[in-house]
């Protein structure tokens, strides 16, 4: 499913993204609440460095296969929703470099500004309810973003609005619903107390937590065309990236768990020290890949 370039050297092309860092420029100031208010994983924990290197871990190389799949080359214009620690940006960066550029945005991007340089440009940006700039990108990326955004439909209607005809989504999201650790069914699988309060206070906080398997469906009644999907899960056990993610996330809503009467601190201590138990296993939630192109 590989597609020639559409962008070449020209100065049409140039100007383009100039009208689109003008556009997002525009955002630079996060509304209030959105960074610490609805998103339960803000970037400003201290567990952050630990999250992302661990998500970069689990899922860059699954993505950079359906990236490639989507036949990215030099002189894209590239969008990223979401950057994060800017691992995918930094490698997009790479690839279309000379002539493309890459625009990363993040409501929190205090791990981006790094990366700005010659092919890359960094805003502070929230999907849910800022503009972007119309039909000026060849690939629009995002990951484990929509499941967090209240105005889901919203923001995916605006990234496919700022693809160019022709131009490829590519959308990352978990299913964490459909298939949770069982120990009847796979002896040996744990279901820890503290994934249960995490997932239920993901839900009361507004995520979707079986988006992931929604996106086949979403993009097609958007009518993209050459829409696609695929599923990834692995197993979880001691010492394993999977386990450096878990702690992360349960370290850092610990306080709002316990705050909210969702698990005692009793249950999420014994629950951490199981992390480090050598039997200790649990299937990931599985994270569904979606791509289609722009008619």
């Amino acid at each position: 499913m590989g597609r020639q370039s559409t962008v070449a050297n020209s100065a049409g092309a140039r100007r383009t993204m100039h009208r689109a860092e003008r556009d997002t420029s525009r955002t630079q100031t996060i509304k209030s609440g959105s960074a610490n208010g609805s998103y339960l994983l803000p970037n400003s924990s201290k567990e952050t460095t630990k999250r992302f290197a661990a998500l970069s871990e689990l899922f860059d190389s699954g993505t950079i296969h359906h990236l490639e799949k989507c036949g990215v080359s030099r002189g894209w214009q590239c969008l990223e929703i979401g950057g994060g620690g800017g691992s995918i940006a930094t490698w997009l960066a790479d690839l279309v470099r000379p002539t493309g550029h890459v625009l990363t945005t993040d409501i929190d991007p205090r791990f981006l500004g790094m990366l700005e340089g010659s092919n890359i440009d960094v805003r502070r940006h929230d999907i849910s309810t800022d503009p972007l700039p119309e039909a000026a990108f060849d690939l629009v990326h995002a990951r484990l973003v929509l499941l967090h955004v209240p105005q889901r439909e919203q923001a995916l209607e605006h990234m496919i609005s700022a693809l160019r005809p022709g131009g490829w989504l590519l959308i990352e999201e978990y299913d964490s619903a459909s298939m949770p650790p069982d120990p009847k069914t796979s002896p040996g699988e744990v279901l820890l107390k503290t994934h249960l309060a995490m997932m239920k206070l993901f839900e009361d906080g507004g995520v979707n937590r079986r988006y992931g398997r929604l996106l086949f469906g979403r993009l097609r009644a958007h009518h993209l065309t050459d829409v696609g999907a695929e599923g990834r899960t692995f197993m979880i056990d001691r010492d394993s990236w999977g386990a450096c993610m878990l702690k992360a996330n349960y370290q850092q809503l610990r306080t709002t768990m316990i705050d909210g009467n969702y698990i005692t601190p009793r249950q999420f201590d014994e629950d951490l020290a199981r992390l480090d138990d050598p039997d200790f296993m649990m299937p990931s939630g599985m994270l569904w890949s979606a791509w289609g192109r722009r008619p």
